[in-house]
């Protein structure tokens, strides 16, 4: 990989779990903005890389898929390479990680799922059960709101999706944690046990699989894919690997925005007063949950792998780099977002945030996602719910997972 003239600037390396541990991440990428806009990492636990920390340029490069590719034959969307230990015939393909025409059709099949008309189907069940698990919540004593809420609304909505077990459904999470770590390609044992437990995932669904054969109807994700020409007969580590991104991509991602939920109400309490009084399909309130997306950005970034030699800002990206794509420095880009570090409710282009991504590979749940959010939100303004949050949370020491093990809280009522 060729090394880039950067002048003065300094190295910067962001994939350190530190920084996200300890949230100090913004300052480090204020800091590249500001110096080294795209920049080069030559040596990092993860190999060397390119830092995309600019919106534009993030745009340009999802809008060039010929160019960066997803595919996981180039080791996909995250930093993290493939362990060497990991042969070919022990990956596992996603439609995340494809480039078209591969990613297309199987992206078509899931994606009905999640139209306007899917989500007008599935509000009235998600507002049910929400406002059942706010009023089970203790008032005055402290409780961990990721696994009281955050976790158990996430976990409930993937078991629906997937007509999962019901009492099993807290599996869900736990493979989910599983899938979403990266760092365990640091490690060949924890490599080997994130193998082992994807399989375990893989045979679980694979006797689910097989019982929704003899089912006539439905229509949750499995009955959609057995029903889908381009997913209907996948390999098997295919199928793991499209598990991997459903199940990620809906339980990692808004989990961590509701968890966020808890924060900006200990951190910007004056904003949060702001949606005070405002009822069910308020625009305020549909406008901070796309405020909350964007301040949050649950996913830290994606990774793309160029195939050929490209110019961006004036430096020579060289064919088979690795790009990353930090979504949470571009949501605080100042030259598209004023005070970025700030939840403001009322912003006004917060619509504009890049925490879904951009191009062919946007999220396929986000309306899904931002329904929820905007649920839970509306739930807890109609109880005139308050959190107050008790010190710091336990971060999820992850460059791509940018989220909480626990957030410890004390819920009062007006």
């Amino acid at each position: 990989m060729a090394t880039q003239p950067r002048g003065d600037s300094p190295l910067f390396d962001p994939s350190q779990s530190e920084l996200w541990t300890s949230r100090s991440w913004p300052d480090l990428f204020t800091a590249m903005r500001a110096a080294d806009p795209l920049h080069y990492t030559p040596q990092s636990h993860y190999g060397a890389y390119w830092s995309a920390t600019k919106y534009k340029d993030i745009q340009e490069i999802e809008s060039l898929p010929k160019i960066f590719s997803s595919s996981w034959q180039y080791s996909g969307i995250t930093i993290a390479d493939a362990p060497e230990e990991i042969q070919d015939e022990d990956r596992m393909p996603m439609f995340i990680a494809m480039d078209p025409p591969e990613h297309t059709p199987q992206r078509r099949t899931v994606s009905p799922k999640f139209t306007p008309s899917g989500m007008a189907a599935m509000e009235p069940d998600i507002r049910q059960r929400t406002a059942t698990l706010l009023e089970s919540l203790p008032q005055g004593r402290p409780f961990d709101w990721v696994d009281r809420v955050a976790i158990e609304l996430t976990t409930q909505m993937l078991a629906l999706l997937f007509d999962f077990p019901w009492e099993q459904r807290r599996k869900l999470t736990y493979w989910s944690d599983w899938a979403g770590n990266v760092n365990a390609a640091l490690d060949p044992e924890s490599a080997k046990q994130r193998m082992n437990v994807m399989y375990e995932m893989g045979m679980f669904f694979a006797g689910l699989w097989e019982m929704k054969k003899t089912q006539e109807g439905g229509d949750d994700l499995i009955k959609m894919m057995q029903r889908s020409e381009s997913m209907a007969h996948m390999p098997e580590r295919m199928f793991i690997g499209n598990l991997i991104l459903l199940i990620v991509g809906g339980n990692d991602t808004t989990r961590n925005s509701m968890t966020g939920i808890a924060r900006i109400m200990s951190l910007f309490p004056a904003e949060w007063a702001k949606l005070k009084g405002e009822g069910e399909g308020s625009r305020l309130v549909k406008n901070a949950v796309q405020e909350l997306i964007r301040w949050q950005t649950p996913l830290a970034h994606m990774r793309r792998t160029a195939v050929e030699d490209y110019d961006l800002r004036g430096k020579r990206i060289r064919a088979g780099d690795k790009v990353v794509m930090w979504y949470v420095s571009a949501n605080r880009d100042e030259d598209i977002f004023e005070d970025g570090d700030r939840w403001m409710p009322d912003r006004e282009n917060a619509r504009r945030q890049l925490a879904f991504g951009y191009g062919i590979h946007r999220c396929v749940g986000a309306r899904l996602a931002e329904m929820q959010l905007t649920i839970l939100i509306e739930e807890m303004l109609k109880r005139d719910m308050r959190l107050l949050c008790e010190g710091e949370p336990e971060r999820v020491a992850s460059p791509f997972i940018n989220g909480y093990h626990k957030q410890m809280v004390t819920m009062t009522r007006s």
